[in-house]
C-alpha cells in the first residue's frame, strides 16, 4: 500500500477513470438511442467504480477498503450488465464499438479489483492500514538498530572476540558450527 500516496496513482483508479470517460463519450453522442433512465443508471454505475476505489483508498482499515473494493467491483459488473442488455439493439449497432470498449474497460476494472482484494486479504495484519506516527517511528528505529547490529557483526575482524559467535557467523551468511 505504501507504494501509492494518492488514489489517482492506482492503476485500477486510472482504468476506472477511462471507463467513466468512455461512458461519457457514448452518452454525449448525438441521438444515441438510450432512455433517460438507462443513461442516468449507466452514468452513476460507471462513476461509482472510480469513486469507490478512491473512497476505499482513503479509509483507515482494511475491512473498509475491502468493502469499497467490493462496491467498485459490483458497479463494474453493473456497467457490464448494462452493455450486455443493449448490445443486440438494432438502433445501437452504429455504437457497437463504443459498447464493446465500455464492457472491456469494466471487465478490466473488475479483474484488477479482484486482484487488489486478494492482495489485501493476504496482508499480515488486520485493522488499521496505516501505522500511527509513534508506532511507525518506533518500528523504523528498531529496524535501523537491527541493521546497524548486523552490519557491525558482518564487518568484525577475525581477531575480535565476537567474530566466531553464532550471531556474527549468521550475519556473514556462514553455516553454524
Amino acid at each position: 500500500m505504501a507504494k501509492y500516496q494518492h488514489f489517482e496513482e492506482l492503476p485500477v483508479w486510472q482504468e476506472a477513470a477511462r471507463l467513466y470517460n468512455a461512458v461519457l463519450d457514448l452518452l454525449e453522442k448525438p441521438n444515441a438511442p438510450l432512455s433517460p433512465g438507462f443513461r442516468n443508471q449507466l452514468d452513476h454505475a460507471a462513476l461509482s467504480v472510480s469513486n469507490s476505489v478512491a473512497e476505499g483508498f482513503e479509509r483507515s482499515t482494511t475491512n473498509e477498503l475491502l468493502s469499497f473494493i467490493a462496491i467498485a467491483r459490483g458497479s463494474a459488473g453493473e456497467v457490464r450488465s448494462m452493455m450486455a442488455v443493449v448490445k443486440d439493439r438494432l438502433r445501437l449497432k452504429r455504437h457497437l464499438t463504443a459498447l464493446q470498449a465500455i464492457r472491456s474497460l469494466a471487465e478490466s476494472c473488475a479483474r484488477q479489483l479482484t486482484g487488489w482484494a486478494g492482495a489485501v486479504d493476504k496482508l499480515p495484519f488486520e485493522g488499521r492500514r496505516h501505522l500511527p506516527h509513534k508506532e511507525r517511528q518506533s518500528r523504523e528505529a528498531g529496524e535501523k538498530a537491527r541493521d546497524f547490529r548486523l552490519n557491525f557483526l558482518r564487518n568484525l575482524k577475525p581477531g575480535h572476540p565476537l567474530y566466531t559467535s553464532p550471531e556474527a557467523r549468521a550475519a556473514r551468511g556462514e553455516a553454524p558450527e
